[in-house]
């Protein structure tokens, strides 16, 4: 048995990971077969063989691979009650679902159990970082119910704020909901340091519809001084956006489905990123996922989970998927007769989409995604001794194609354990599946009645 196995979480100041497999996604730095982390407070204080820790409480890594959290800079995440409810739907069937026959009934309490719901089962997995495109802003209220649930789970999170679900009803022919201006608001009661585990991001209608609609967002957005990201789908679509707003490189951009090569020039030379949903892409018949195009272009992608009503929550999918999908883009290439293929992307590759691309496409490299003394210590342990990897002859390999959320047996979120000896820290289960079900039950009802009256 791992002696981590057995003890508390720790409590300490200092905290040493001691003797692990360490993956610091730091080029400079490299990588371990044995050697230690030590946390001081919220930061990573050294990496290396042997660390000096005096009195630092000693955590065994023996056994585990230990290196940063996972990044998913594009989640969905006020849908957390409803995760695997349409497994079998597309695109326009889960808008017209999700959007219209469940998003006008969300009150606050639902956005908030969903948001805490989708936060922990990250927590959970892995991640540490996640990108909240947070899309259900029926009311100044249901802002705050979601702020609030990223700040009880723990997690280091990007609330992106979104417009409201009115039923179909455009948001710019109705006032009551205050969209998009209540940002300012927000950004004045919750986000007014940056140096704290939530931060503030604008997610913008353009990627829906009338990309003459952006000016007024993109002001709000602006007003707010935050980044930007948007759901990027259609040829063309960046030329009028660039005409009506200005690209830059605080802008994100998620699947990218029918881009073209001016489209794909326009993100790189801006400086833009690139959010990759790899399980909804192709299980919502979306797209093949564009992590090649992306790379043809000089754009290393990000990875997220998107909708979880319809697809994998673990980011460990998201990256065997990424990687599968991109070496059957090239496959695909072959078999027409291309030449000059690019070469397949490595299982390494695919893990950096995870952590340190993702931190950098969404603004917080200075700050996680590696290894890196100095930055946060947003870092996970994830168990070499099970079935599914054991004997881990790559730990690359190992990451990428065998583990799942059951491998990880710690993480800690600037440097406090939040999940420890396998199991989530100071959270009752019990309390929040009754929640859980209860808005549930709630939405279904009222989904339900509504459709019936028609």
């Amino acid at each position: 048995m791992n002696d981590s196995d057995a003890q508390p979480a720790p409590r300490s100041h200092l905290v040493l990971l001691k003797g692990g497999t360490v993956l610091t996604m730091d080029p400079a730095l490299g990588d371990f077969t044995r050697a230690d982390v030590l946390i001081d407070g919220s930061k990573i204080a050294a990496v290396g063989p042997s660390v000096s820790a005096g009195a630092a409480e000693v955590v065994d890594a023996s056994d585990r691979i230990v290196m940063p959290g996972f990044v998913d800079t594009h989640r969905h995440m006020w849908q957390g009650q409803l995760r695997n409810l349409l497994p079998d739907t597309g695109l326009m069937d889960y808008l017209s679902i999700m959007h219209r026959g469940y998003g006008p009934f969300y009150r606050p309490e639902d956005v908030h159990i969903g948001n805490l719901v989708s936060a922990l089962s990250a927590l959970d997995s892995g991640v540490t970082t996640v990108l909240d495109w947070s899309h259900i802003q029926n009311s100044p209220e249901h802002a705050d119910a979601a702020i609030d649930a990223l700040a009880e789970s723990g997690a280091r999170a990007v609330f992106a704020y979104g417009f409201p679900q009115l039923g179909g009803t455009p948001w710019w022919l109705s006032k009551a909901h205050g969209y998009p201006d209540d940002i300012r608001r927000l950004r004045g009661r919750y986000f007014s340091s940056r140096d704290q585990l939530l931060t503030l991001a604008f997610a913008a209608t353009a990627g829906f519809g009338d990309v003459t609609i952006a000016a007024r967002e993109w002001a709000a957005a602006r007003s707010a001084d935050t980044p930007v990201t948007i759901h990027a789908g259609e040829a063309g679509q960046l030329a009028a956006l660039a005409n009506a707003v200005g690209l830059g490189p605080n802008i994100n951009y998620v699947h990218c489905t029918h881009y073209g090569d001016d489209d794909w020039r326009r993100i790189a030379d801006s400086g833009g990123s690139v959010s990759i949903t790899p399980s909804t892409e192709m299980l919502m018949d979306i797209c093949t996922p564009k992590v090649q195009e992306a790379l043809d272009h000089g754009i290393r992608p990000s990875l997220g989970v998107d909708a979880e009503t319809n697809a994998p929550t673990s980011v460990f999918s998201q990256i065997q998927l990424a990687l599968s999908s991109q070496r059957a883009t090239i496959t695909q290439r072959a078999a027409r007769g291309e030449s000059n293929l690019p070469r397949f992307i490595s299982a390494r590759e695919a893990v950096e989409f995870a952590t340190i691309d993702g931190a950098r496409a969404i603004g917080l490299d200075s700050v996680t995604g590696s290894m890196t003394p100095g930055k946060q210590a947003d870092v996970i342990m994830l168990r070499k001794d099970r079935i599914n990897v054991m004997p881990v002859n790559e730990p690359y390999g190992a990451v990428a194609l065998g583990m799942d959320s059951a491998n990880v047996a710690a993480v800690f979120v600037a440097g406090h354990a939040v999940k420890f000896n396998g199991t989530l820290v100071g959270v009752d289960l019990e309390r929040i599946g009754e929640r859980a079900t209860k808005s549930r039950d709630h939405l279904v009802l009222k989904s339900v009645t509504a459709q019936a009256k028609h």
